[in-house]
């Protein structure tokens, strides 16, 4: 070869041995989601190719073959399938001695109800369930194959068992058992297994615009849903109304009882109104006896009363059937004094003079000390005079010889 002749160009066969070599790694990688086998709990969908007395025989593809064994179709809701559709599988087992994979449609199933409960509880949207038993804390509820519990504390005004008597409480929870409820889903915890229900919140929205059309002061009828020491409980147009002791009678009310029976309807009053309940009242229905009696007395009247009660802070003393007054301890004595007793008992009548009155809150105030001190004054002038008529008359009798 000369110096004129030129170097012989690379061919195409020179220039691809310089190319990088592809290794074997390298291609299992990059076909690793092909190559990956199947591991327990995969989820993996499936054509169904046969339906027997085993289960249902399914196509995984690059997988080969599973079994979905037949005690689980029917639980599953896949009794009715057919050659060609698509079913969604759990692993079981990935790989048997026969080399197909074992697997599980209920497990899947349940899988993809709990997506869809925790979508509907995102929604929340309202759900028809019928409880299958009860316990003293709720209702049992199964859904779309997943155990619920749906809390007493979560029942509606016309469902809530208002007793304390806890056998009582489960017997009107097993009347419940079978009885179609509206509820929305309250928490959803796959993990924990846990699904919990509310029928109180489903009605959320028309228990409030309810309450809105109800107005202060409209009188209705309200049926007694319990009974307990601080109140009546009862149920207006499907609302939750409370009766508070103090507004059951213008008299004391030791017992509510005494009062109302549950199942009984009563004609109420609405005094208040709260996003989920409304408060009433019996006694504001029937004229107030203690206004009516107390509009006979003015500040700066002397009564009469006798005490009924002695408290750290004063004496409470009864001036007619319906008024009860208060004597603050500030009020028995001109002198400081540690304890009513060592003014007044109980039983025993006394003159007071009326301090204050206020008849929206029922308050009558009185005083010992002001009208003692009035009544010592008189006492003081009454004796003054019958001395002053005493030295008169003597010094107009004569004098008797000695």
């Amino acid at each position: 070869m000369t110096k004129t002749e030129s170097k012989p160009k690379k061919t195409a066969k020179t220039a691809k041995k310089a190319e990088k070599k592809i290794t074997m790694e390298e291609l299992l990688a990059a076909h690793e989601d092909v190559a990956k086998p199947l591991a327990e709990n995969d989820i993996i969908e499936g054509t169904v190719v046969a339906v027997t007395k085993a289960g249902i025989w399914l196509d995984l593809g690059p997988y080969g073959t599973g079994l979905a064994v037949g005690r689980e179709v029917a639980e599953a809701g896949y009794k009715d399938s057919l050659p060609g559709d698509n079913i969604t599988a759990s692993v079981i087992v990935p790989e048997m001695d026969e080399g197909y994979s074992l697997l599980s449609l209920k497990k899947a199933s349940r899988g993809k109800n709990w997506e869809l409960v925790r979508e509907l509880k995102d929604k929340e949207e309202v759900l028809k369930v019928s409880p299958f038993d009860a316990n003293k804390g709720g209702l049992l509820i199964e859904y779309e194959g997943l155990k619920g519990f749906l809390p007493v504390s979560q029942l509606s005004t016309e469902h809530y068992p208002r007793v304390s008597d806890k056998d009582e409480i489960l017997n009107r929870l097993n009347n419940l058992i079978g009885t179609e409820l509206e509820v929305i889903i309250l928490d959803v915890d796959q993990k924990e297994g846990k699904l919990i229900f509310s029928e109180k919140e489903a009605r959320k929205s028309e228990i409030e615009e309810a309450i809105e059309g109800f107005e202060i002061g409209q009188k209705v009828i309200g049926k007694v849903t319990g009974v307990v020491d601080f109140g009546i409980f009862m149920n207006v147009e499907g609302i939750e109304g409370l009766v508070h002791i103090s507004e059951i009678s213008w008299d004391r009310v030791e017992d509510p009882k005494k009062f109302a029976k549950i199942g009984e309807k009563l004609d109420v009053v609405i005094i208040g109104k709260e996003q989920d309940k409304i408060s009433l009242s019996l006694k504001r229905l029937q004229k107030d006896p203690w206004a009516g009696e107390v509009g006979k007395i003015k500040v700066g009247d002397e009564i009469e009363g006798e005490v009924t009660r002695i408290t750290p802070f004063g004496a409470f003393v009864k001036i007619t059937k319906s008024v009860e007054a208060l004597v603050h301890i500030s009020e028995l004595s001109e002198e400081h004094i540690a304890n009513p007793s060592e003014v007044v008992e109980v039983g025993k009548k006394y003159k007071f003079k009326v301090v204050s009155i206020d008849i929206d809150n029922h308050k009558l105030a009185l005083s010992l000390k002001n009208s003692n001190k009035k009544s010592a004054k008189s006492r003081d002038a009454e004796k003054t005079t019958a001395n002053s008529k005493k030295t008169k008359a003597t010094k107009k009798s004569p004098k008797k010889d000695a």
